[in-house]
């Protein structure tokens, strides 16, 4: 025992343990002598002071035994205290004749337990004496009757007391030391297992920086989870990564103790604890799983009495939930809470990271294929525009040349066919340069764009396309998202142009109808129309990629694509484009479909 001495008091690390048993049986002893004294009915004025004066001085020592603190000579000058108030209380209560000639008692417990045996005898003694000279006092004349009574009864009582108040000292001491190691053998070993729980998580903190693979990101989730918790707590865990993927509905990713059939089961988290968290983005406890409306259709939470749900959220990017559940009720703890949200919180920013990656190698892809198309599209309309007029130039040219060596009358006639055939070339080189790369797009912006496009279709292909533009709206986007949707409207003027034989082609961009948050582009003609689901079906054998790059462009801005059409009923293509990550979260999770 340590303990920090100045010039006031000795203050100790640990609790002065015989301090409390003497404060406790002081207690005890003031709490029975008031009693005996009300049964007497001997309300004695000097008997009540000292009374009062004894528990005002017992309710210093608690306050110094709370702080662990003593004072010098602390041990004498309780005993010392205590044989004051017991004489006292002896000579106003009657002394050997009076009720509380017992009151001895409380010093010779106080001796006792600070000095043992030869402090309860030396105190006895002292006592007697006392009495002894109190008693002369009182009466006049020396009772040695009752003096030897009390001086054998104090010696005795002062000799057992002692000797017990050793040994109760002794047992307290060695309990409370046995105690002491038995909380430092539990902090050592909390601070064990925190250690490995921190090892554990740098760890997955490690694995998940050092790789961007998807699925190994979410195996490592799982695994730290089980490594935090500990193996024989997590043996009858059941965990799951709910993930959205780019659906309306959540789908099992990875799970550990779910039965294929459970991992095959989707959830639109509309309902219950998942709209709870997705909505608030913050975890929930639930009890008894089994009745949550989309939860409890895993049959592998049959036996599973709690449920911990928390949010994988970042931002405005909503990725699903991560959920745990064990039969044991009272199994997520305070502190096991904060552990699994620790994971949550680094599987966030993990999910995030690879989804990233993820969607970077698909876009490269998907950049790769719409580089293809474009050498295929130039290609197929260098073969059906430009080299078909030039092969008619060249040919026109043979029959000019035969005619001015015949001296034909009509060879001004062909020139001028001719030159109109090399006119018409040029026009369609520079519509297939335009819309290449739309300088006016990058200067002036999309309304612009798409004037000049409506322009180009009526002097080359002499083709009427009406424009119907929303400025305001278009304010609302960026240059890559008003490059994206120029391109949408091209893709789709063009193939009606081609395909359809219309007369008419109306082009309209505006806010959609009864939605804030979302634009709507409408393409839409008067030809002949098509089938859609025939068309869709051969898109292998005809090796045509038009309604695809719609999907993709659509893709690209996080729209949606709906094609409308009927043989003989024309053709309307409309897509809808989201404005902001509102929007755009309620198209990815399914809350705004697109009608006729």
């Amino acid at each position: 025992m340590q303990r920090l001495k100045s010039t006031h008091v000795i203050r100790s690390d640990f609790p002065y343990l015989a301090d409390w048993f003497a404060i406790s049986t002081r207690w005890a002893g003031l709490l029975l002598f008031s009693w005996q004294l009300a049964s007497a009915r001997a309300y004695d004025l000097p008997i009540i002071l000292a009374l009062a004066l004894t528990a005002a001085w017992n309710v210093f020592m608690t306050i110094l035994a709370l702080r662990n603190t003593r004072l010098p000579l602390h041990r004498l000058l309780s005993v010392a205290v205590d044989l004051i108030a017991a004489l006292v209380i002896f000579y106003f209560s009657g002394g050997f004749q009076g009720p509380l000639v017992w009151a001895g008692v409380l010093p010779l417990l106080s001796a006792g337990m600070y000095y043992e045996w030869r402090g309860g005898v030396l105190t006895g003694s002292l006592l007697a004496v006392c009495q002894l000279v109190l008693g002369l006092v009182a009466t006049g004349s020396v009772q040695w009757q009752s003096f030897g009574l009390a001086i054998g009864w104090n010696l005795a009582l002062g000799l057992v007391l002692g000797a017990l108040g050793g040994r109760i000292i002794i047992q307290l001491r060695s309990a409370y030391h046995a105690q002491v190691n038995r909380r430092r053998q539990a902090e050592l070993e909390a601070q064990r297992e925190e250690g490995n729980r921190l090892r554990a998580f740098y760890r997955m903190i490690e694995t998940l920086s050092a790789t961007l693979n998807y699925q190994v990101v979410l195996d490592t989730i799982l695994d730290l989870s089980a490594t935090l918790l500990g193996e024989s707590e997590s043996e009858r865990l059941i965990s799951a990564v709910l993930l959205y993927n780019g659906s309306p509905e959540m789908q099992v990713n990875v799970a550990w103790g779910l039965s294929p059939s459970d991992k095959q089961i989707s959830f639109p988290g509309r309902q219950g604890v998942l709209e709870e968290v997705l909505h608030s983005a913050s975890r929930s406890v639930v009890l008894h799983p089994t009745q949550d409306p989309e939860l409890g259709r895993i049959s592998s939470m049959a036996d599973c009495s709690s449920l911990l749900c928390l949010p994988l959220v970042r931002g405005m990017d909503v990725f699903g939930v991560l959920i745990y559940a064990h039969p044991d009720i009272a199994f997520f703890t305070e502190d096991r809470i904060e552990l699994l949200e620790m994971v949550s919180h680094q599987a966030v920013i993990a999910i995030q990271n690879a989804r990233l990656y993820k969607d970077l190698a698909q876009e490269k892809e998907r950049l790769v294929e719409i580089e293809d198309e474009a050498r295929k599209r130039l290609a197929r309309e260098l073969h059906d525009g430009p080299v078909q007029s030039v092969a008619g130039i060249s040919m026109r040219l043979a029959i000019a040349r035969r005619m001015l060596a015949k001296n034909s009358t009509n060879t001004d006639s062909e020139l001028a066919e001719i030159e109109s055939l090399a006119r018409r070339t040029v026009e369609e080189i520079r519509h297939m340069l335009f819309t290449l790369r739309p300088l006016v797009l990058e200067s002036h912006g999309l309304i612009p764009a798409l004037q000049t496009m409506a322009e180009k279709m009526q002097d080359v292909y002499q083709q009427p396309v009406q424009l119907d533009t929303d400025a305001a709206v278009v304010e609302q986007m960026d240059a890559a998202r008003q490059t994206i949707i120029f391109y949408l409207a091209e893709e789709a003027v063009n193939n009606a142009r081609k395909h359809a034989e219309a007369s008419e082609i109306q082009v309209r961009l505006g806010e959609l109808p009864g939605q804030r948050g979302f634009a709507l582009l409408e393409v839409e003609d008067n030809g002949h129309g098509f089938d859609i689901n025939e068309v869709l079906s051969s898109y292998e054998r005809r090796g045509s990629l038009g309604l695809i790059s719609l999907q993709e462009r659509t893709d690209m801005i996080g729209g949606v694509l709906k094609i409308l059409s009927k043989p003989g009923e024309g053709t309307r293509v409309r897509v809808i484009i989201p404005l902001d990550a509102a929007a755009a979260e309620r198209i990815q999770r399914g809350l705004l479909s697109l009608g006729n």
